[in-house]
């Protein structure tokens, strides 16, 4: 049921997946967190212009941190451009801090964003995985499951 919200949901919006970061790493649990913005960087996400696909997360000095992530400029933003490719805080709950702090130092586990969007409330939030890099034998894997689920659906569909 709560799906269906989300798709009629006219401030719901994703701005930004990062589509291969289920294919890099198995992701094991993922978080949503809130994003520190400037005012020409929420126009420019309005506008739909941002990649996260190299970015990463990290904590340090006891802050979370997103690393990499691109927004575009935003034209109309004459005084107050904002740099595209700056650190941008995550807004985490402490709790939440020091579990991720935990898997990254502990478990050797990376801190993935998947996607960037707009929440329901109109706040921009990411939602990270923590996720362990997989290795190349494990993405053959994952690309032949894939490939045998393609090839499932053809065969269902042309004898179903």
């Amino acid at each position: 049921m709560a799906k269906h919200k989300q798709k009629t949901d006219p401030n719901y919006k994703v701005i930004a997946e990062n589509r291969r970061a289920r294919f890099d790493y198995a992701i094991e649990e993922d978080l949503e967190c809130g994003i520190v913005l400037e005012g020409s960087e929420v126009k420019s996400l309005r506008a739909g212009g941002a990649n996260i696909a190299e970015s990463y997360a990290a904590v340090e000095d006891g802050e979370l941190w997103l690393i990499n992530s691109y927004i575009a400029p935003y034209e109309q933003a004459k005084a107050f451009k904002h740099d595209e490719r700056r650190r941008r805080k995550l807004l985490v709950s402490r709790k939440e801090l020091s579990n991720l702090w935990a898997a990254t130092q502990r478990k050797g586990m990376t801190l993935v964003p998947l996607v960037l969007y707009f929440n329901h409330k109109g706040r921009a939030k990411l939602k990270i995985g923590i996720a362990k890099g997989k290795k190349n034998h494990d993405k053959r894997e994952t690309q032949a499951k894939r490939d045998w689920s393609r090839q499932k659906q053809r065969l269902l569909k042309d004898h179903g």
